[in-house]
């Protein structure tokens, strides 16, 4: 067995570690348009045309951004997420865990699972925390600009990625080492080992996955948001997450005692497998 077992912590992003979509917090206000305003748009281009609400936003921000005469290029994408306002605790809670995972002899690996924008992702104050970002992302021409989208990831596309995580897999245009069958001794962080963040309905099949294969989900919502606290409760009230928590990241955070717990069991689950193997 291996000297020290990886917890994997997978991050939904938007109303997981940010209180709101990424594209709000400086693509939309550059576009002359609201919030408000620019997912209407979207969800109408989805709705009109039964075509998928990712790719729709995508295309609609491609759009905008060409009838503003703005460039959409990585530097672009990054210099809007470096304005990405975040939840309370977020910026010092990757730490906090990986600390706690050092002194209790498991390794600590931070990965985001998410429908949003990797470029922007890439220009947060937090992208350097992860291991690795799975999220939805541009072709670019050669002038360096946005052209096509390249990667949609949709709520049930995440759940390739929580595949991925579980043989070591980086890639995401990857579809063959991911569906070869690999024994579950060989496999990098298994599902037990998996802690998934998520926020509503979008997060439901990874959580369902993570259960399913005996990892944990946790359901998080603003503290001060009413209708998602009881969207979080109806989650766990129907199998979908292990626990709930408010969206707080700091030490004395419920979700930083819930980790911490889950982290404990997975290191005791790990010893007493190790012990069983008497020879």
């Amino acid at each position: 067995m291996k000297k020290k077992p990886i917890v994997a912590l997978v991050y939904d992003f938007d109303g997981t570690l940010s209180p709101g979509n990424m594209q709000e917090f400086g693509f939309i206000q550059a576009i002359g348009k609201t919030p408000g305003e620019f997912w209407k748009m979207s969800d109408c281009i989805a709705k009109g045309q039964d075509a998928s609400n990712i790719l729709s936003y995508m295309k609609l921000m491609f759009d905008e951004a060409r009838k503003a005469d703005i460039k959409l290029r990585r530097s672009d994408f990054k210099h809007f997420g470096q304005h990405i306002t975040l939840f309370e605790g977020v910026e010092k809670w990757f730490g906090l865990v990986n600390d706690y995972g050092k002194n209790h002899g498991v390794r600590i690996e931070h990965y985001i699972n998410s429908s949003g924008l990797k470029e922007i992702i890439e220009g947060s104050t937090i992208a350097k925390e992860f291991k690795h970002i799975f999220a939805c992302t541009f072709l670019y021409d050669g002038k360096g600009e946005a052209e096509w989208p390249g990667i949609a990831v949709d709520y049930t596309a995440k759940t390739q990625f929580l595949f991925k995580i579980n043989k070591g897999i980086f890639s995401a245009r990857d579809n063959k080492l991911v569906n070869e069958s690999v024994s579950e001794d060989k496999k990098r962080i298994p599902f037990p080992n998996m802690i998934y963040f998520g926020d509503g309905d979008t997060d439901v099949p990874c959580m369902k996955i993570v259960n399913m294969f005996g990892g944990n989900s946790i359901a998080v919502f603003s503290p001060d948001d009413k209708e998602k606290q009881a969207n979080a409760r109806q989650l766990q009230k129907q199998g979908r997450a292990n626990f709930i928590t408010p969206a707080v990241y700091t030490e004395e955070s419920r979700a930083f005692e819930l980790v911490c717990s889950i982290i404990d069991k997975i290191r005791i689950d790990y010893e007493l497998k190790r012990l069983s193997l008497y020879r």
